[in-house]
């Protein structure tokens, strides 16, 4: 969908997004409805008629979230509110997009842009205090004065195969190759309603897997969470609080075990003792050795070594 699509639309998109989740966990728990004054008391007829909206809702979902994100990247379209793609929300509006956005990321974490609308909404006051941090650093006030992206448009992959092992972009580089990620999956913020603001929840989204670089972490589930671990100590983001919290709760009795005893702290404890991970122009330190921009970071190597697998990353934002 072009951003000149009408906003009330696209909230209406993202309105059906959510009745679609609310739709799949009534389906499965066979809760019953009252309409009006008349209760359908009749497990069965509930239940069809349960599944036949959800499918109708679903069908309906897929087509509004391929045609919301259609065009999205693109510089010379027209568009309403602070930045490309802004959709103006009140804090009602915003509230119900939070508890239903929360709702679907934990029913499926694969709902990668639900849990970033559960970022966007919920964020305003630790994005404040990211962005005075970054404002208060040399290096991250360029960052916001320059606006640079991380996408597969503005890496120079050549150049930064031919990097030597151990130079942080070519281990940035097989990190994308050995888990088969794109920094391009990232979505475009949508509801900050700050221009600022939402450059700085974009470069947060952009940097997570530069993030699983420097703290070694595969996007495999323990990996994420350790991540998610270090994210919330770092930045103070609800979401990213919420995963860490949650997150343990999906890991096997033999990964929750070298989590708790020394990946978690160890990512707790780092990411409250390093520098600002988002005030640092990794595009220009892509030359700069690994263990180097460790050191500069205040980040200590990681306690574990985890080798990727082929379990698709589930906290993923």
């Amino acid at each position: 969908m072009s951003d000149t699509f009408p906003v009330h639309l696209k909230l209406t998109h993202y309105s059906l997004a959510l009745f679609n989740t609310l739709l799949t966990v009534m389906t499965r728990h066979h809760v019953r409805f009252i309409f009006g004054k008349r209760r359908l008391c009749q497990p069965a007829h509930n239940k069809e008629m349960l599944r036949s909206l959800l499918v109708s809702s679903r069908r309906s979902t897929a087509l509004c979230v391929r045609q919301l994100h259609h065009g999205v990247d693109s510089a010379d379209v027209q568009y309403d509110g602070l930045y490309p793609g802004h959709i103006p929300t009140s804090p009602i509006q915003k509230a119900l997009l939070a508890v239903g956005s929360g709702v679907a990321a934990l029913q499926d974490p694969y709902r990668h842009d639900m849990v970033a609308v559960l970022g966007e909404t919920t964020g305003h006051l630790a994005l404040m205090t990211l962005r005075d941090r970054m404002r208060g650093d040399p290096e991250g006030y360029t960052i916001l004065t320059e606006r640079p992206r991380i996408r597969l448009s503005t890496l120079d992959l050549s150049k930064m195969a031919s990097l030597p092992d151990g130079s942080f972009g070519r281990e940035y580089l097989r990190f994308l190759e050995d888990n088969r990620v794109t920094p391009d999956s990232r979505v475009n913020v949508k509801f900050v309603d700050n221009e600022e603001l939402a450059y700085v929840m974009q470069r947060y989204r952009e940097v997570h897997d530069l993030l699983h670089t420097l703290l070694g972490m595969p996007t495999n589930m323990l990996g994420e969470v350790a991540v998610k671990w270090f994210e919330a100590a770092q930045t103070g983001l609800p979401m990213c609080i919420l995963g860490a919290a949650l997150g343990p709760l999906r890991l096997s009795t033999s990964r929750l075990e070298p989590l708790v005893t020394s990946l978690g702290p160890w990512a707790v404890r780092n990411g409250r003792q390093a520098r600002c991970v988002f005030s640092i122009f990794y595009e220009r330190r892509w030359e700069q050795s690994l263990e180097d921009l460790r050191k500069e970071l205040n980040i200590e190597p990681p306690p574990l070594t985890i080798t990727a697998t082929s379990q698709k990353a589930t906290l993923d934002l």
